[in-house]
């Protein structure tokens, strides 16, 4: 390449651009590096459950139906750990949240103090209303649940990582009250179905006592009687008594049964990382807002500066 050709390559329009616009992107890099001072870390906080393990066999009916219950809808059979998902993204889970009070810090920017709030999370959202709150929360929370290792994933990202932490705990003992309180598992309503029939066995049972007995009253030895009747009646009512009373041993033992299930069913969060206190920040990108500056800003003045040589190859 002879000397020629590397002056006319250095007076190319596009050659002589480049200086400008890589001072004007880098000029923008460092308005943007100023400016990026003063947004607010973001910290996130992750919780992990384990998939659910659920005592005895009574299944997860009992969480698709309490579900459905609050306005969710549970398709398919995906498990309990999909149930809680929806139940993490429920509305009612948002708007309890929103309401409740939180004590936490936020730096205004990078260098600056930190400052103590005490607020809902519906007034840190500044959200004028519940509506736009549950939009909001949105934003800062989300449950997942990964497909192949089916863990349950809760992550709050907000400025404060106090914040971030306790909105985290806070949904995750809504969910662990949701379940114990709110659900009526399968041994729940097996043991009152339980319950109910056993008082009525043992009203019938002393139904069919006070009968034999008004019979014995009058018919002590009817089983040597010489009337075939009354035999047949005392044999048909000493008959009804013991059955009622084997009902009534068989139901006291079902609604045993029922009790113990109702204690095994109660399913239980397998904690695998509890809501942790975020110590180094999330976001925002500093270094990538400052990138993105310096490229964007350099190409749009290299375009600008050599618009009509561009033109000039274009018509060609």
């Amino acid at each position: 390449m002879n000397k020629q050709t590397i002056q006319q390559f250095i007076k190319h329009p596009g050659v002589k651009a480049l200086k400008p616009s890589i001072c004007v992107g880098l000029g923008f890099a460092a308005v943007m590096a100023m400016v990026s001072v003063f947004i607010p870390n973001r910290y996130q906080s992750v919780t992990r459950i384990l998939p659910v393990d659920v005592k005895g066999a009574a299944g997860f009916g009992g969480i698709s139906a309490a579900a459905a219950a609050v306005g969710l809808s549970v398709p398919g059979q995906d498990g309990g750990d999909q149930n809680y998902v929806d139940i993490l993204n429920s509305r009612w889970i948002k708007e309890t949240l929103l309401r409740e009070k939180f004590d936490f810090e936020i730096k205004n920017w990078k260098f600056g103090k930190p400052k103590k709030y005490h607020q809902s999370l519906q007034e840190y959202l500044h959200a004028k209303n519940l509506d736009r709150g549950v939009e909001e929360i949105s934003l800062i929370m989300s449950a997942t649940k990964d497909q192949k290792s089916k863990i349950l994933i809760l992550s709050v990202e907000t400025k404060s990582p106090e914040l971030s932490r306790d909105v985290a705990k806070s949904a995750m003992n809504l969910l662990d009250d949701f379940l114990r309180k709110k659900i009526q598992t399968r041994g729940g309503i097996k043991a009152a179905f339980a319950t109910a029939r056993l008082d009525e066995a043992r009203m019938e049972m002393a139904r069919s006592e006070d009968a034999f007995r008004r019979f014995m009253e009058s018919n002590r030895n009817f089983q040597a009687s010489g009337d075939p009747s009354i035999r047949l009646s005392g044999a048909r009512f000493e008959r009804e008594l013991k059955l009622r009373e084997q009902l009534v041993v068989t139901l006291a033992i079902n609604r045993e049964q029922a009790l113990l299930e109702e204690k095994n069913d109660l399913p239980m969060l397998n904690f695998l990382d509890v809501p942790n206190l975020p110590l180094d920040h999330h976001g925002p990108y500093r270094l990538m807002y400052v990138l993105v500056a310096l490229f964007s800003s350099s190409c749009l003045t290299w375009v600008w500066l050599n618009r009509l040589w561009i033109k000039r190859l274009s018509d060609n």
